[in-house]
């Protein structure tokens, strides 16, 4: 690592770099809870927002540039939401990391943006 970088940056480097080494496993996406009517007009759900169907819990993420769906039980989400949590904490760390390069970088060289 460059001299020039000063002491502040490194220390900000170190606590990322322990955060991301101390994340489990991550899986990308989102996780929805729905309910939803039928549309079949004899159907309790078609006069009442109360007896929908569902709730549906559903994992959505992109694979291949197209959004894709997984209905999953309340054992899944239970055990995958905080995989889901580590993903969204996995981007997050790494777009701080990008940014104190960028800060580092301009730092070591002298330049002012």
């Amino acid at each position: 690592m460059p001299a020039e970088i000063p002491a502040e940056i490194d220390a900000q480097r170190r606590r990322i770099t322990t955060e991301l080494s101390q994340l489990g496993f991550t899986l990308p996406g989102t996780i929805s809870v729905r309910t939803v009517t039928c549309g079949r007009a004899t159907c309790r759900c078609a006069t009442d927002p109360d007896q929908r169907h569902g709730p549906y819990i559903q994992w959505s993420r992109t694979v291949g540039g197209r959004k894709t769906n997984k209905l999953l039980t309340p054992g899944q989400l239970e055990t995958y939401q905080p995989w889901i949590d580590n993903g969204r904490r996995l981007r997050d760390l790494a777009h701080q990391l990008e940014t104190l390069s960028l800060e580092a970088m301009r730092s070591a060289e002298g330049w002012n943006r």
